[in-house]
């Protein structure tokens, strides 16, 4: 087994985009990669695609040229961009290819994601009808951690408003305009305790990742990043339910518990080592869960640490340096791969606003979807 390394990073931001495809802008992300690393896409000899939306993602080749190579899709909720990373790094680190690509894409319609009937059990017109969303779960979720640890709304309300800081001074980011801790408490509520700017919406865009054999990345690149660890769980029996998050029967960790300890492992790391972190926050809520289930803090710490900066970009750990999902929006193909995108760029020095000091060394992607599949991805200079 050979070390993998990332050479190339290119991302379409995400917003709205009438009247261009989600294949047309995965193509774009593509380009960007390849111009990243200096490399021609006659040099990949395999990609991965994933999406949502677009049933055949790995079509995206067609309109990069017809070269003959394996192209295949993947699919796994908000974890779709960590897949598509996996799949291309294992192929990388068999040594079956020498240079793979992992992009992401989709184009979201306006409005909340219903509940998908294959994993809630629920009928098709449960959800078209607003009986239950996601905002649903993630409103419930959040009123039972808050209970449970002591939090109030105004940690909501932080969380939110450093990500809009941070999305402010990414150019690539979908909402840049900075929104105060005051407007998104006297936001409209959407589901107790979330308002309406503690949520992220799903929208439009790409990412791509080019990956290829650590000991030819000086072909492409004198700043390598390397994936360090790559893992995927899903939920265990007894962990947080879907369909009642409000009862007591977790007897068993998040997967994302499960995912974060694996990949820590596979590192050879612990949390202490990490210097910045991309943590799903499909809403305010869900950051806030997730430092703690990926191990940087324990559960009710979370409070204290926002009040004193610690996951601002000059903080001890910055979190969500480009905004997350809440300033950038998420089209859930792409999403982990902007996450990667973003790290890549910190590591690399290459952030300019928003750039976290110190050069750091060791960053860490999280997602959280369907719900009940969790991934975690290290990476390192």
């Amino acid at each position: 087994m050979v070390d993998v390394a990332i050479v190339g990073v290119g991302l379409h931001p995400f917003g709205r985009y009438e009247g261009k495809s989600a294949l047309e802008m995965g193509a774009d992300a593509v380009r960007d990669a390849l111009a990243d690393a200096g490399a021609q896409w006659r040099d990949v000899q395999c990609a991965y695609a994933g999406s949502m939306e677009v049933t055949n993602p790995e079509a995206v080749v067609g309109l990069l040229g017809l070269t003959g190579i394996p192209a295949r899709a993947v699919l796994n909720g908000c974890a779709t961009g960590n897949t598509s990373l996996t799949m291309a790094a294992k192929a990388v680190e068999s040594g079956e290819h020498d240079l793979a690509i992992a992009i992401g894409l989709d184009k979201h319609p306006r409005g909340a994601f219903a509940a998908d009937p294959s994993v809630s059990g629920l009928p098709g017109w449960y959800g078209e009808a607003g009986l239950f969303l996601t905002t649903h779960f993630f409103g419930m979720k959040a009123t039972r951690y808050l209970h449970e640890h002591g939090l109030t709304t105004a940690t909501l309300a932080k969380v939110a408003a450093k990500n809009f800081r941070n999305g402010a001074a990414n150019p690539k980011a979908w909402r840049r305009k900075p929104i105060s801790e005051e407007e998104i408490l006297a936001s409209p509520v959407l589901n107790h305790p979330l308002t309406q700017y503690m949520y992220c919406a799903p929208n439009e865009g790409a990412a791509a990742v080019l990956l290829c054999r650590a000991d030819q990345a000086h072909k492409y690149t004198d700043k390598p990043v390397y994936l360090r660890a790559s893992q995927l769980r899903s939920r265990r029996l007894g962990a947080f339910e879907l369909l009642s998050p409000s009862l007591p029967l977790e007897t068993a960790p998040s997967p994302t518990v499960d995912a974060s300890r694996a990949a820590y492992e596979e590192a050879g790391i612990g949390p202490e080592d990490v210097d910045l972190a991309q943590l799903q926050d499909t809403d305010a809520g869900s950051e806030v869960i997730h430092m703690a289930e990926n191990g940087f803090c324990k559960d009710g710490e979370q409070e204290s640490l926002l009040a004193q900066g610690q996951t601002e970009i000059g903080g001890r750990l910055p979190v969500n340096t480009d905004g997350g999902l809440i300033a950038n929006g998420e089209p859930v193909g792409a999403s982990g791969l902007r996450q990667v995108y973003e790290i890549v760029t910190q590591l690399r020095g290459r952030a300019a606003d928003r750039q976290v000091p110190g050069s750091p060394k060791v960053g860490y992607t999280h997602l959280y979807g369907a719900p009940g599949t969790a991934a975690v991805a290290i990476l390192s200079t």
